[in-house]
């Protein structure tokens, strides 16, 4: 069973809109989707109004919700400060995906492993495996 943590911008792009095609995450079987406190915060502050806010509180309801636990990045690895807590949360969630829009500090990891988690954007994922 496939284990997706999803970052920041995945839970925010997912609450922005109710008709996005990030949506069908939720709807995929034999996954189980995480993500962390950390990303849940950062996605809610930058979510405009109530009713965005609200539906992001729906979609949590169905993420299981990791902390970073007390490993260090993996040898190798570069990220900015405030991208570690992700990276670390999917580590301690046994994440096989880390699911990110964010093409500036992960773009070079896409397609890749990190201590056995694939990196991937969303809608890559989707065109994989959403079948």
């Amino acid at each position: 069973m496939a284990r997706l943590f999803l970052d920041a911008n995945v839970l925010f792009s997912a609450a922005y809109r109710s008709d996005t095609g990030l949506l069908k995450l939720w709807e995929l079987g034999e996954v189980v989707l995480c993500s962390s406190r950390y990303a849940l915060e950062e996605a809610r502050i930058n979510l405009n109004n109530e009713v965005q806010r609200t539906r992001l509180v729906r979609l949590a309801g169905k993420v299981q919700l990791f902390d970073a636990g007390k490993h260090e990045l993996p040898e190798g690895i570069s990220l900015p400060e405030k991208d570690v807590p992700i990276l670390l949360a999917a580590i301690e969630a046994r994440a096989t995906h880390l699911l990110t829009g964010d093409l500036r500090h992960f773009g070079s990891y896409f397609g890749k492993r990190v201590e056995a988690i694939l990196v991937l954007p969303p809608g890559e994922y989707l065109r994989r495996y959403g079948d």
